[in-house]
């Protein structure tokens, strides 16, 4: 595949990323919950992974011809979402004294199943009906039908460009959410209820977005 396509797709892939969603809800809230942010950052990285394969066979351009699929991936996407933000507004996570990168509580229960967290950040990503059109939409337009690569071929190089720009920009996310606890243990509350919030605002706009798509279609 041509370098400078392959640049401008990771360019422009990075910039997407970078517009907080529910995955950045999440990862922030794994930052101030959790011991290590790993499990969660793996469990949306397996999410995208997952709607990428999707994409590269052929099945994401049936899902998106498909509107009452999306319409059901819309509605458990928002569902999932409420549930996670709830639960972090309800039990925000309390600083273990002399540990500032630890919580307790149900917090420290959390950070003992990593597969757990591994299965709620692949629901994040996976049941985000944003990431499946953006990817649907967005990465053919990257393919070269007179390339030497095959589209299937072309469209699972590009996808994993878009995973790995997750994988960076989250991972910093993450991170910082942990560096702000380390220099002031007492954000973690605020930091944990702005990012609880956040979730259940973003499932809220995904349910009315979809309904103002239904009516005015």
């Amino acid at each position: 595949m041509d370098v400078q396509l392959l640049l401008a797709c990771w360019g422009m892939m990075t910039l997407m990323v970078l517009v907080p969603g529910p995955d950045w809800a999440y990862i922030i809230a794994a930052g101030t919950r959790e011991r290590t942010i790993l499990p969660s950052l793996g469990g949306i990285l397996v999410g995208y992974l997952a709607a990428v394969t999707a994409v590269a066979v052929g099945v994401g351009a049936a899902v998106a011809a498909l509107p009452w699929v999306l319409i059901a991936l819309t509605f458990a996407a928002a569902a999932y979402l409420s549930f996670l933000g709830i639960r972090v507004l309800r039990q925000p996570p309390a600083v273990v004294a002399g540990d500032a990168g630890g919580a307790s509580g149900s917090a420290q229960g959390a950070s003992d199943r990593p597969w757990l967290r591994l299965a709620q950040g692949a629901g994040v990503s996976g049941l985000n009906p944003k990431g499946l059109l953006v990817l649907v939409v967005l990465l053919p337009q990257f393919t070269d039908a007179a390339g030497g690569w095959p589209i299937p071929v072309q469209l699972a190089v590009l996808g994993l460009i878009f995973v790995g720009s997750c994988a960076l920009v989250y991972s910093v996310v993450g991170m910082s959410a942990r560096a702000v606890l380390r220099a002031r243990p007492s954000a973690m509350r605020i930091i944990s209820r702005v990012s609880g919030g956040a979730m259940v605002v973003l499932a809220f706009v995904l349910v009315v977005e979809q309904v103002a798509h239904f009516v005015s279609g």
